[in-house]
C-alpha cells in the first residue's frame, strides 16, 4: 500500500486546524495551490475523503475528523524524533521558541537576552509575549518550545522549572495615606480602590487571591481595569486608585514619575514564582534545566530572590 508524506500529513492537519486553505496554507509556509494537491494526494492515496469543500468553506468528512487526529500524533512523533536528533546532535543550538506574560516580559527580558547572548549564541532565540493560556496551547501544540511565566499551573503535562519569587509593593498615589510604609498589613486591602489588569492576565488572578487572602470580597470595588501594567500605573498616578505592582516592574513602571509612591508590606509579603515550563518529557529537558539554572544565577541582581 502506498504510504503517506510528511507534506501530505502537514497539510492535511493544517487544514483541519483552520478549516481554511489559505489561512492554513500560510501558516506552514506552503502555498495553496500546493497544499490543495497534497490534501488531495493524501485521500487518493487513504482511498477515502477527508474534506468536504464548498465555495464558501471546508469542512471535515467524518472520516477526516476520525483520521487527523492519527495525523497529528504521527506529526507529533516525528516531531519529537526530530527534536532528540537535534538535541543530542548539538545541544543549545538551533531555534527555540520562548513564550513570555505580558507582565513578566519588559522587566526580565533583558536580562534573559543578555544571557543568551553571553552563554548560548548559537541558538536562534524567538520570543513571543502572550497571555498565559495562549502561551500554554502553544507550548501543547508544538508552536512554542519554552515558556516564562507565574506558577504554579498544576499541569501533569507541563514541567515546571522555578527561577526565583518576588515580592509584590503596593502603588499608591504620592501622598495616599499607606505611601512610604514599610509594614502594611495585608488586611489594609479590604477597603482600598484596587485597579486590576483585565481579564485573561494571570497577575489579576494573582491580586484577587492576595486580596482574598486578606478578606477582601472577590471583586469588590473593582471598577476600572486596564489591558497592560503601563497604563494601570498611570492610573494609579491620576488617582484612581491603587494597585499592586512586581517589584521587578517597579523601576520601569515608575520612573520619571513624581505622582506616584509605593508602600511595603508586613512580612510574609505577597509575592508570585516565576519559572520556565516545558513539556514534560521533551527531549531537551536537559538543555532546558541547564538554561534554568543559569537563568537563577543571572537574575540575582534582581530585586527577587532566586529559586533553590
Amino acid at each position: 500500500m502506498k504510504q503517506p508524506t510528511f507534506a501530505q500529513l502537514r497539510a492535511f492537519t493544517a487544514v483541519a486546524g483552520h478549516l481554511h486553505f489559505r489561512d492554513a496554507a500560510a501558516a506552514i509556509g506552503m502555498s495553496q495551490p500546493a497544499l490543495s494537491g497534497a490534501v488531495s494526494a493524501l485521500e487518493e492515496t487513504l482511498g477515502v475523503q477527508l474534506l468536504e469543500r464548498t465555495t464558501r468553506k471546508v469542512l471535515l468528512s467524518p472520516a477526516g475528523e476520525r483520521l487527523a487526529v492519527r495525523a497529528r500524533v504521527v506529526l507529533d512523533a516525528m516531531g519529537g524524533l526530530l527534536e532528540e536528533a537535534e538535541a543530542v546532535r548539538a545541544p543549545f543550538t538551533g531555534v527555540l521558541r520562548l513564550g513570555v506574560i505580558p507582565t513578566v516580559a519588559p522587566y526580565l527580558l533583558p536580562t534573559v537576552l543578555g544571557l543568551f547572548h553571553r552563554s548560548y549564541p548559537r541558538m536562534d532565540l524567538q520570543v513571543h509575549e502572550e497571555q498565559t493560556a495562549t502561551l500554554l496551547e502553544g507550548l501543547a501544540a508544538g508552536r512554542l518550545d519554552l515558556l516564562l511565566l507565574a506558577v504554579p499551573l498544576g499541569m501533569a503535562s507541563v514541567t515546571e522549572l522555578p527561577l526565583f519569587d518576588e515580592d509584590f509593593v503596593l502603588l499608591t498615589p504620592r501622598g495616599h495615606p499607606l505611601s512610604g510604609r514599610e509594614d502594611i498589613p495585608r488586611e489594609e486591602l479590604r477597603g482600598l480602590q484596587l485597579l486590576l489588569l483585565d481579564e485573561g492576565h494571570c497577575l489579576r488572578d494573582q491580586a484577587l487571591d492576595v486580596c482574598r487572602d486578606a478578606g477582601r470580597t472577590t471583586g469588590a470595588d473593582v471598577t476600572t481595569t486596564a489591558a497592560g501594567l503601563s497604563t494601570l500605573v498611570q492610573l494609579v498616578a491620576g488617582g484612581l486608585g491603587v494597585t499592586l505592582l512586581p517589584r521587578t516592574a517597579l523601576r520601569l513602571e515608575t520612573a520619571r514619575n513624581d505622582s506616584l509612591a509605593t508602600g511595603r508590606f508586613a512580612d510574609p509579603a505577597p509575592s508570585r514564582r516565576i519559572a520556565l515550563a516545558m513539556r514534560t518529557g521533551t527531549a531537551r529537558q536537559e538543555e532546558f534545566r541547564a538554561v534554568a539554572a543559569a537563568l537563577r544565577e543571572a537574575v540575582r541582581p534582581l530585586p527577587v530572590s532566586p529559586a533553590a
